[in-house]
């Protein structure tokens, strides 16, 4: 006889975060149309949904500058794909914004969870007594020895500061949330030239984590922020892309751009189209 394997956990058989009956919804424990429907922001509403409470002033400021800072980026790979996409399924939004998302990962989109793991790892050695530029210094190596990159730094264009890092941080300068890992981001900064042989300047990726955990944001949920902002961004493209099409455009400069140096069987005279 066939056995069923369970797999995972299987302790936890309820939710905490929303329930309904016949005339009330409760979203984390509140009145979905008394208490927040035309009550809250959206901002707000993200936050109540991922921690079961309202945030703070400074919660709510953070927040919202990090999603705003990452919306738009220009035509990035995840726009390219999202774009393109629509032109061959124009009927297909949710299947051109699922294209701009699932490709996040470790260098685009997914590299703020890469950079909170790392200052956590940072965090973690501080707590247990390291200084700050000890405790830098020996995760940026351990990193290194294992080639990895380090998250959150470096950027092709804004090669001396990237502005957007630079306004996060002053946002939660402004509420009075500057603390640890602002610290360690600005650390890590510091001791990079000595360690790589080169400057890395903080990038948007890098300061989303940091003045994120600082307020109290979850770890586990750092992801999130960068595929809730961008698929604002998405959406906007989309709207744009069946307006003013430009998805077979980038289609046809695609294949301009790239040279076939394959084999080929007999004559083969290049196409000029």
């Amino acid at each position: 006889m066939a056995r069923h394997v369970k797999i995972g956990s299987q302790l936890h058989r309820s939710t905490a975060i929303s329930t309904s009956n016949e005339t009330t919804i409760l979203v984390r424990g509140k009145n979905l149309t008394e208490d927040l429907v035309g009550r809250l922001g959206f901002t707000d509403h993200f936050w109540l949904l991922l921690t079961g409470t309202l945030p703070t002033t400074a919660q709510r400021r953070v927040l919202d500058a990090t999603l705003v800072a990452i919306a738009e980026h220009g035509l990035v790979p995840s726009v390219v794909a999202a774009r393109m996409t629509l032109a061959a399924a124009p009927e297909a939004l949710q299947g051109a914004v699922a294209a701009g998302i699932l490709g996040c990962g470790s260098v685009v989109l997914g590299s703020s969870d890469a950079a909170g793991q790392f200052f956590a790892a940072i965090a973690a050695r501080m707590a247990g007594g390291i200084g700050a530029e000890d405790a830098a210094s020996s995760v940026v190596l351990e990193y290194r020895s294992a080639q990895r990159p380090i998250p959150g730094y470096g950027h092709p264009l804004h090669k001396g500061f990237d502005p957007r890092a630079k306004r996060l941080f002053d946002v939660a300068a402004e509420v009075g949330a500057s603390g640890r890992h602002a610290l360690i981001a600005r650390q890590v900064e510091r001791v990079l030239p000595d360690l790589l042989g080169k400057p890395l300047a903080l990038n948007v990726s890098g300061a989303i984590p940091a003045v994120l955990l600082d307020v109290g944001y979850p770890l586990a949920a750092l992801k999130g922020v960068p595929i809730l902002a961008r698929t604002a961004g998405l959406i906007a493209h989309l709207l744009e892309e069946q307006l003013r099409p430009i998805g077979f455009v980038m289609s046809h400069a695609a294949a301009a751009a790239i040279d076939y140096d394959g084999g080929a069987s007999g004559e083969f005279p290049a196409s000029h189209e």
